[in-house]
């Protein structure tokens, strides 16, 4: 592995199974959660600067859909002013911003291993396999784009194949499609406890709904901590990786 040390074993290491995977996330969560949040911050504003500058409202959009008594369709939601642009920025923002969100996979490692945390390691993974980080965002964002449009349940049930990814090229500097590969491998010989991981890591993620919405990009962050935690069960906990000089 490129710029990594072997794999640790001094660390704790959360069971195969859920409920440890996901205490251990938890764990990690609250003791980075103030770099979670910046993480979010700098992603929500970098998206609001994007609808701005296409001129899509979305407030608009919401208004004109409430008084359409249910006549509100797919068609009418194109032809917004602004919402062909906006979607279209909006996706190529959503992949380059990727790594400000996957960047903190590396800063559960370092909380884990008591390390000192500073701001600029959330956007280390700008400086960690890019190319392969961006590659892997787009084939997971069409694919879930593809399911979405089958139907909810597919994605559910597909994505956890894809849990594993983001770890695999951070820790293991892998290529994009060996990462998918990888991923699925594990993910295929234990799918219910990961699927159960994911589950439980997608509620926790949009449990902010609850606080006027505002609140999710508080809780967002826990799926990439808890694909973190998740890998170290099935992999291992790596060393940390060695500081660039």
């Amino acid at each position: 592995m490129d710029n990594f040390n072997e794999f640790n074993s001094s660390v704790p290491v959360p069971e195969r199974e859920a409920g440890s995977i996901i205490s251990h996330a938890l764990e990690i969560f609250k003791n980075t959660f103030l770099y979670c949040f910046l993480a979010v911050v700098i992603y929500f504003l970098l998206s609001l600067l994007v609808q701005m500058l296409t001129g899509f409202d979305t407030q608009l959009l919401i208004e004109q859909a409430r008084e359409s008594n249910g006549n509100f369709g797919y068609a009418d939601m194109i032809a917004a002013p602004g919402f062909a642009a906006y979607t279209g920025a909006s996706f190529l923002v959503t992949l380059l911003l990727t790594p400000v969100l996957v960047s903190l996979i590396y800063v559960a490692n370092k909380s884990n291993f008591k390390q000192p945390i500073v701001i600029s390691d959330i956007f280390f993974a700008y400086r960690q396999n890019f190319i392969n980080i961006f590659i892997y965002a787009l084939i997971t964002q069409i694919a879930l784009t593809i399911l979405l449009f089958m139907c909810v349940l597919p994605a559910v049930f597909v994505m956890p194949f894809f849990f594993l990814g983001y770890p695999i090229l951070i820790f293991e500097k892998a290529s994009a499609f060996d990462a998918l590969k990888k991923s699925f491998d594990i993910v295929q010989n234990n799918y219910g406890t990961i699927l159960l991981t994911a589950l439980l890591a997608g509620l926790i993620s949009i449990a902010g709904v609850v606080l006027c919405c505002v609140g999710i990009y508080l809780t967002i962050p826990f799926a990439y901590i808890a694909m973190y935690s998740t890998y170290c069960a099935y992999c291992g906990t790596p060393r940390q990786i060695e500081q660039y000089k």
